[in-house]
């Protein structure tokens, strides 16, 4: 198999100098600058309005392509920004490239969301679940099955004791949510809408004042579990604020729960994959971080007596 070529801020700057012009910031074309390197993709600053995003394999080219076909869907129904696509097409034989406009604003790890930003975030959420899941599927984008809160449970709660003992976490925080509890908190029937699954602290741009301005990265969306991106908002600015949020939006106290449980139980069993090694990819500061935002406390923590009736469900 041929391997598939690195691309280098040289490969950037011949990709984008006829492209960009308005965007030089020198004879030799616009300044590139490298960002982050993850999710399939190299991704780049061009000048001071552009970020180059360069797919390193197959699999990431086609859900590339299929994000810009996915944000012009989502983008009437949302009230943040998405990118736009300036240029896009092949950087190398079957390799993908976008040249998308760049969101102004800071990632969500740098600072705190203000309430009128968790505004914002509801409206997030509304917005998901208005974009019609059929047209979201003729583009490609997959369904998912919900995943199992016990199974994750029994997972984090084994993850827990390992954590206690690198003095990481208490393990016994994890009984506040029984095998009852998971059970009762099952993802219900019908309620599938599109996620974007993968609401972390970078993909979400946030201005100085704590608005939510844009949403990033669109590749991983899918039809599925909408407490999938609530747990993703717990694990970036918080439970607080995503419940709340979540509720802004009309999600009841099951999803709002489950999407609760399912951020921590991820951040448990991701810190003690990372502590023993199996996850040398991610920072442990923002495992840590993750952590601490999913298991901050709110008011809606009981799920003992959660009615089976039409106001724990989603409308």
């Amino acid at each position: 198999m041929t391997q598939a070529p690195t691309p280098t801020a040289d490969t950037v700057r011949r990709l984008v100098r006829t492209l960009l012009k308005e965007d030089a910031d020198t004879a030799g074309g616009p300044e590139i600058r490298p960002v982050a390197e993850g999710g399939g993709h190299s991704t780049w600053w061009v000048g001071s309005r552009h970020v180059a995003r360069l797919a390193a394999d197959r699999e990431s080219s086609a859900r590339q392509r299929r994000e810009l076909r996915l944000r012009d869907l989502v983008r009437p129904h949302l009230p943040l920004a998405v990118p736009a696509s300036v240029a896009h097409g092949d950087w190398a034989p079957g390799l993908a490239y976008t040249v998308d406009t760049r969101v102004a604003g800071g990632a969500a790890g740098g600072g705190e969301v203000s309430a009128v930003g968790e505004d914002d975030l509801a409206g997030l959420l509304l917005g998901l679940r208005e974009v019609p899941v059929r047209q979201a599927e003729t583009l490609g984008v997959p369904r998912t099955a919900p995943r199992s809160l016990e199974a994750l449970r029994r997972m984090a709660v084994h993850a827990g004791e390992r954590l206690g003992a690198a003095d990481e976490f208490d393990p016994a925080r994890m009984t506040q949510l029984p095998p009852a509890a998971a059970v009762q908190l099952a993802a219900q029937p019908g309620t599938a809408v599109l996620v974007h699954h993968d609401l972390r602290a970078d993909h979400l741009v946030l201005s100085g004042d704590g608005r939510v301005r844009g949403v990033l990265d669109w590749t991983g969306a899918v039809v599925g579990d909408p407490a999938e991106d609530i747990a993703g908002l717990a694990r970036a600015v918080g439970s607080p604020a995503a419940v709340r949020a979540a509720t802004l939006a009309g999600y009841g106290a099951r999803p709002c729960l489950r999407g609760l449980w399912l951020a921590r139980c991820d951040t448990v069993v991701r810190l003690a994959e990372r502590l023993d090694g199996r996850d040398a990819g991610t920072p442990l500061p923002l495992l840590r971080s993750q952590l601490r935002h999913a298991w901050e406390a709110i008011l809606l923590e009981r799920v003992t007596e959660l009615r089976e009736d039409a106001g724990d469900e989603e409308p």
